[in-house]
C-alpha cells in the first residue's frame, strides 16, 4: 500500500482543543483509520509544523478524502506528500 507524510498545524481551535484534551489525538488517529488510512508513525515537532506523520492508504483518494475531512473541521491544516520507500525508488531506476 502507498506511503504519505501528512504534515499538519495546528489552528487555534485545535491547540485549544489538544490543551483541554491531548488524548484527542489518538481519537482522530482512530478516526482516519475508519477512513482507510493508517498511521504508521506520528510525530510531535518543533517549527512550521506541529506534528509529522507517516500513514498508509489504498490510494491518493482515500487520503484526499481523509484531508478534506479532517481539514473541514477548523481545528487544523494539512500538506500531505506521496512517500516511496527508498529500495522502491532503486528498484524503479533500475528496472
Amino acid at each position: 500500500m502507498p506511503y504519505y507524510v501528512v504534515l499538519s498545524t495546528l489552528t487555534d481551535d485545535g491547540r485549544e482543543t489538544l490543551k483541554e484534551r491531548p488524548e484527542r489525538i489518538l481519537e482522530v488517529n482512530q478516526e482516519i483509520e475508519k477512513m482507510g488510512v493508517k498511521v504508521l508513525q506520528q510525530y510531535a515537532v518543533l517549527g512550521p509544523y506541529d506534528f509529522v506523520n507517516i500513514v498508509e492508504a489504498p490510494d491518493n483518494i482515500t487520503v484526499m478524502k481523509m484531508s478534506v475531512e479532517l481539514g473541514s473541521r477548523g481545528t487544523v491544516q494539512l500538506m500531505t506528500l506521496p512517500a516511496i520507500p527508498v529500495e522502491e525508488l532503486i528498484s524503479n531506476l533500475k528496472g
